[in-house]
């Protein structure tokens, strides 16, 4: 699509007995600042059975950009907006309520939205009232047992509902949604007629892998005529608890289903019988008398109370359609309950003060163990990179880290560098260098700590710390070290070496868990491993694989494919041409790499081929802790003397932003990496690589890594000894100018890139986070407990130990988590009450 031309929006505004209203919302909409060729205004006439259909055909009578769509029942919200979504054209479906009145950027706002991600289907807008004062929709959020509710409703309006975000769902007065994505997921449900048909859709299309956008730029400013109180307000409860219970049974997964809807069911009786003001034990017989009235077969009951039990029926007698929608919602659902539980908000949320409500409440969310469920993991992330639009390997990785851990954790960036960029999906903070007392609160907070660097090395609390510690290995420094140290030699060289080694050694010796790039590194940090005494009976007694202590996660790359959006290089760079030959050098130049012979090659496909241009990407870089190397002078100094630069070879002075580099990628021809063959060599992950991978760029590369095997393996471009000049630019003459050969590497790197995605490669880190454990060895050393029934003191071996530890591990991790919850939502009272009630249900179940 092109982006300057905007897309059809199709306005749906469904009517019942409010024409007057809808008048007012059409002019409203005139005053929108979209393109009024680009408008489609669906107005639905909704069996009103008043004069409804003749004031609004008489209204729109001559206006081409108004379509009348007339039922002759009332189909309610779901019906009705499904009935103008079928007849519209737009490729965005607006549907908005006859009571509201759009803000002009309405549309412009969540169109902006829309564009910025091909994975955002649906944009929530903000609601206010009708003066624009205080809030009646900024997000939603959804109780275990189904019931939506409005976060902040009624209070004033400021600078806390600005910021865009991720939502579960949209209210239905303001939703945008894609036409497509709509009809994908079948449209609203008609069967809840109204009333969290919003939150349902929300929910299935989170499920289908969508996001629903919440854009506080989009708003609407809404009236509430309170249509249902001359209908009566039970009603209105009979549909809430009809559809709450239908949402769960939909949406929800086997074991959370199994888990919620019992308790869901019990709970809907205990809210009826409250709503009722009734004594549900006025019928048992030990509360028989002798008096008349005793006699009688029927005794009076409020609707509201029978509402409930109607609504239970009604989701019985719909049962049948229901779980044949359930089978195919959950075939298709790309989206695990726990990446959804964040968008939750408070699901252990009554909604209803009543005290003898609240204590059955209590209890079935006790009895059932429905707080288990939803109970999300802290994992704090360490990194000392910087945090910006231009991040370099270290900083990228860490944050895709958080994105990955995000959908079921709560998760914490920390950086002791800058911090300039903002997650929706996690928290990004700032903590100084060897400030113990913030790190303090940081270790505390989280329940899992992955680091990168030095972070062990700076910080005595992360040493001290008894949390679960996962230490990232991707890069092994000290065999960096051996080349970046080389230049100063002597005593220097030898103190860079040895320390890099001493703080890789001191995070063998406390990580949990370890991660590393490939399967040369982690056969080389087993070795260490096992030199530090790590692989042990203990660690070998649990997983004789020892996958349980380290495993391969290398850096990944995005599954979405790039997308070019301004010119970089071609016409833009002086000295660079639309029908160039152009060779990119992705990332920064360090000491270990051989960018020497990389421009004494390019020199010599210059002079048969003039149009050949290589492209440095990165000079500076983004962390001010990381010095220029002597190897970006010596090249800058060889180019110049063999009259390259400028001509045939470029130099970027600063660093590429993060989200900008896929245009440069996307006008080169050829991504290239050369290096000296040494140890450094040996056990790298060139992350480079992975963006020639993304960019689909066939590759030139010098032997001695793994890359270079799977190059030669995989046929996606050609892979040379190191320091010959000869075979390099007889390499990339081939690539770039044999259209055949060229063709068949992108051929090659399109197959072998999906490998390499961040939700493949991160794999390993995500699991272990659902069942984080202490590392067998460690753990013996912790000196936890002996278990109940043991011999006061009495020794016992390391296989004993790991045994009973494995035992106890999730009866104590969850007991702490729901400690940690109680006392934070409800204080000491609270959790003594619930320590009691623990106490006692236990006691009786061992009686």
């Amino acid at each position: 699509m092109d982006p300057d031309i905007p897309e059809v929006v199709s306005v749906i505004i469904v009517n019942y007995r409010g024409a007057s209203d809808v008048l007012e919302c059409v002019r409203g909409l005139d005053g929108l600042d979209w393109p009024r060729d680009r408008l489609e205004i669906v107005v639905v006439e909704n069996g009103s059975g008043d004069d409804s259909e003749s004031v609004l055909r008489a209204a729109f009578a001559g206006r081409d950009d108004v379509r009348l769509i007339v039922s002759e029942v009332n189909l309610g919200f779901a019906g009705g907006s499904n009935l103008g979504a079928g007849a519209a054209s737009g490729s965005i479906l607006a549907f908005l309520n006859s009571d509201a009145r759009p803000d002009a950027a309405w549309l412009t706002a969540a169109a902006t939205a829309f564009r910025s991600s091909s994975d955002i289907a649906a944009v929530a807008s903000k609601v206010l009232d009708w003066n624009g004062e205080t809030v009646d929709f900024v997000g939603g959020g959804l109780t275990w047992f189904g019931m939506g509710y409005k976060e902040h409703e009624s209070e004033p309006d400021d600078a806390r509902f600005d910021r865009e975000r991720d939502v579960l769902y949209g209210t239905g007065s303001a939703l945008l949604v894609r036409s497509e994505a709509f009809r994908e997921a079948g449209g609203f449900d008609e069967r809840y007629f109204m009333f969290f048909e919003d939150v349902d859709l929300g929910w299935r299309l989170n499920l289908m892998g969508f996001r629903v956008r919440f854009v506080p730029s989009s708003t609407v400013f809404h009236r509430h005529h309170a249509s249902m109180g001359s209908f009566g307000a039970y009603r209105e409860t009979y549909l809430l608890e009809k559809n709450a219970l239908a949402t769960l049974y939909k949406n929800l997964s086997d074991e959370n289903l199994a888990r919620f809807l019992p308790g869901a069911m019990a709970l809907l009786a205990r809210r009826s019988v409250a709503k009722g003001g009734l004594d549900s034990t006025s019928l048992d017989i030990r509360s028989y008398s002798d008096a008349a009235d005793e006699s009688s077969a029927s005794t009076e009951v409020p609707k509201e109370t029978l509402a409930g039990l109607y609504a239970l029926d009604r989701f019985v007698a719909d049962l049948p359609g229901l779980d044949a929608d359930r089978a195919r919602i959950q075939q298709e659902r790309r989206r695990t309950d726990g990446e959804l539980f964040r968008l939750f908000g408070s699901m252990i949320h009554p909604l209803l003060p009543d005290s003898e409500y609240l204590e059955g409440f209590r209890s079935i969310v006790d009895v059932f163990g429905i707080e288990e469920a939803p109970a999300r993991r802290r994992v704090l992330v360490i990194t000392g990179d910087a945090l910006g639009e231009k991040m370099a390997g270290p900083g990228l990785r860490a944050w895709k880290v958080c994105e990955a851990l995000s959908a079921e954790n709560d998760v914490r960036l920390l950086t002791w560098n800058a911090a300039n960029r903002a997650s929706d999906a996690f928290e990004v903070a700032h903590v100084d260098l060897q400030n113990e007392r913030q790190m303090r609160v940081h270790e505390q907070w989280a329940d899992v700590i992955f680091f990168q660097g030095y972070a062990l090395h700076h910080y005595e609390t992360l040493q001290q710390s008894e949390k679960v510690i996962v230490a990232d290995l991707y890069d092994p420094m000290h065999l960096e070290q051996l080349e970046q140290g080389r230049e100063f030699g002597g005593e220097r060289w030898s103190a860079q070496v040895r320390s890099a080694t001493d703080v890789l050694n001191q995070q063998l010796a406390r990580g949990d868990f370890f991660l590393c790039a490939s399967e040369r590194q982690r056969l080389f940090w087993l070795g260490q491993l096992a030199a530090l005494g790590r692989i042990n009976p203990a660690t070998y007694s649990a997983d004789d694989t020892l996958e349980e202590l380290i495993a391969i996660a290398p850096f990944g790359m995005d599954s979405t494919p790039p997308e070019h959006t301004r010119r970089a290089l071609r016409g833009v760079v002086d000295g660079i041409g639309e029908d160039d030959k152009v060779v990119i050098w992705g990332g920064g130049i360090y000491n270990w790499f051989d960018t020497r012979t990389l421009v004494r090659a390019i020199g010599v496909v210059a002079e048969r081929h003039p149009d050949i241009r290589l492209f440095f990407m990165g000079v500076a870089h983004p962390n001010p802790d990381v010095p220029e190397m002597a190897i970006v002078s010596s090249t800058r100094r060889l180019a110049a003397e063999l009259g390259l630069t400028d001509r045939h070879v470029f130099f970027n002075d600063s660093w590429v932003a993060l989200n900008d580099r896929q245009n440069y990628l996307l006008e080169a021809d050829l991504g290239v990496s050369t290096h000296y063959e040494h140890i450094e060599t040996t056990f790298s992950f060139r992350t480079r690589i992975l963006d020639y991978l993304w960019a689909g760029l066939p590759i030139v590369a010098t032997r001695g890594d793994g890359f270079a095997d799977l190059i030669e393996q995989e046929g996606l471009g050609a892979a040379v000894p190191s320091r010959d000049v000869e075979a390099l630019a007889a390499a990339l003459e081939s690539v770039l100018y044999d259209e055949g050969k060229a063709a068949d590497a992108r051929a090659a790197v399109a197959r072998v890139r999906e490998r390499f995605t961040w939700e493949r490669t991160l794999r390993p880190l995500v699991e272990f986070c659902r069942e984080p454990r202490r590392a067998p060895d460690l753990a013996f050393r912790a000196g936890l407990p002996d278990l109940p029934g043991a011999r006061r003191g009495a020794a016992r071996t390391p296989e004993e130990r790991f045994q009973a530890i494995s035992a106890r591990r999730h009866g104590l991790s969850r007991d702490l988590a729901l400690a940690r919850h109680y006392l934070t939502t409800g204080g000491i009272s609270s959790l003594a009450g619930k320590v009691q009630s623990r106490i006692t249900h236990r006691r009786a179940s061992r009686g």
